[in-house]
């Protein structure tokens, strides 16, 4: 494969990663994560301790789908590198998230977050696949403000 085939196909990755995530689709999730019985994968959502390990890995993207009834990410600064078998993925997550609503509406209030993300692929048999996941949430200024001490 030719290094831009190589791009295309890890983009295509991360893509259909994020496309998952936005139908709750847990059965993709799973063909998504690398599965090869050696390698242990690694998951930092926002806010999470390390989760490590095929299955507690998995357990984390059902609980996050079953309290999620919208989720959409608008992905901005996807930086793709390569080295091998292995990509990195960069990204900056624009989410836009709705829980489960209240009160007989149809939506949970929407929220907005943004996140960086690093997503690591390797490269097998099937395509490439996710090694480790690991978001970070970005403080807004006014996150800040709120932090600080008054006259500090």
């Amino acid at each position: 494969m030719t290094h831009q085939t190589d791009t295309e196909a890890v983009e295509a990755a991360n893509t259909a990663f994020y496309e998952a995530m936005e139908r709750g689709d847990f059965e993709e999730i799973s063909t998504l994560w690398l599965d090869d019985g050696a390698t242990p994968v690694s998951c930092v959502h926002p806010g999470w301790p390390v989760l490590s390990g095929r299955g507690e890995v998995l357990r984390s993207y059902a609980l996050i789908m079953a309290n999620t009834e919208y989720i959409q990410f608008f992905l901005t600064d996807v930086q793709i590198s390569l080295a091998g078998d292995v990509a990195v993925v960069t990204c900056t997550e624009n989410i836009l998230s709705g829980g489960p609503a209240e009160d007989g509406a149809e939506l949970g209030p929407l929220v907005g977050q943004l996140v960086v993300a690093t997503n690591v692929f390797r490269r097998t048999f099937e395509g490439w696949r996710i090694w480790s996941h690991h978001g970070s949430p970005v403080l807004t200024e006014s996150d800040e403000e709120e932090d600080e001490e008054p006259g500090a």
